[in-house]
């Protein structure tokens, strides 16, 4: 199984078409922040966008995102916040979206306690899969992948915890446009694609009990 993972969108969607094989994914997952600020109606599109491509999607709102876009994202069925699906039969994916507090105030932002429920709630639908990856819209706590400009780590205190308990396999994040990479908690992976508009996503390839997750960019970006 090939997964397709990507975020940070922020209306910028040039970028959507230039990603090879996104048609031919078992599925694509998009990290949250698809607008600046903004609700249903800009996010509506962005899906509609997405499913030009691909129309098999699971999607998270992030803290740019109003509120009403993950009431718009769960009355489609595709919502990953606090949620946890088996996308094939040893494969589960599960999330959490917004961010824990920036000093920006912005629209979709939760404390730690109730990032560490909505995890574990999504968590707890698949916690018999052999293969477990966790997006999150905001990366772990002291990581290479929450580390803004000053060098300050940004990241969420409740996310590392949970890793650091239940060791999923994979960690897709984003949230922090400026640390796109990779690091690890332990056996965990942690991939931060970075901003859409710069081209980064990630390639997640399943086969048995085994996971690769590479990061990639987009032709001509």
């Amino acid at each position: 199984m090939r997964i397709v993972a990507f975020g940070d969108i922020h209306e910028n969607t040039y970028a959507i078409g230039k990603i090879e094989g996104l048609s031919d994914a078992s599925l694509v997952i998009i990290t949250g922040d698809l607008t600046i600020r903004g609700g249903i109606a800009k996010a509506r599109g962005i899906i509609a966008q997405v499913r030009q491509y691909n129309p098999n999607i699971y999607a998270l709102a992030g803290n740019m995102d109003l509120r009403e876009v993950e009431s718009y994202l769960t009355n489609q069925g595709i919502s990953l916040h606090g949620r946890g699906y088996m996308i094939k039969e040893n494969t589960g994916v599960f999330g959490v979206g917004g961010s824990n507090p920036t000093p920006f105030k912005t629209p979709n932002e939760f404390e730690e306690d109730e990032i560490a429920a909505f995890i574990l709630k999504g968590y707890q639908e698949v916690k018999d899969a052999g293969i477990k990856i966790l997006i999150s819209h905001t990366p772990p706590v002291d990581t290479k992948v929450d580390r803004v400009a000053g060098g300050h780590h940004a990241g969420s205190r409740a996310v590392r915890e949970f890793i650091e308990k239940y060791r999923p396999n994979l960690c897709v994040t984003g949230h922090i446009h400026e640390a796109g990479g990779e690091d690890r908690i332990g056996e965990t992976l942690i991939v931060n694609p970075g901003m859409l508009k710069n081209g980064g996503y990630v390639e997640i390839v399943t086969e048995g009990r085994s996971l690769t997750a590479l990061l990639k960019q987009a032709a001509g970006i």
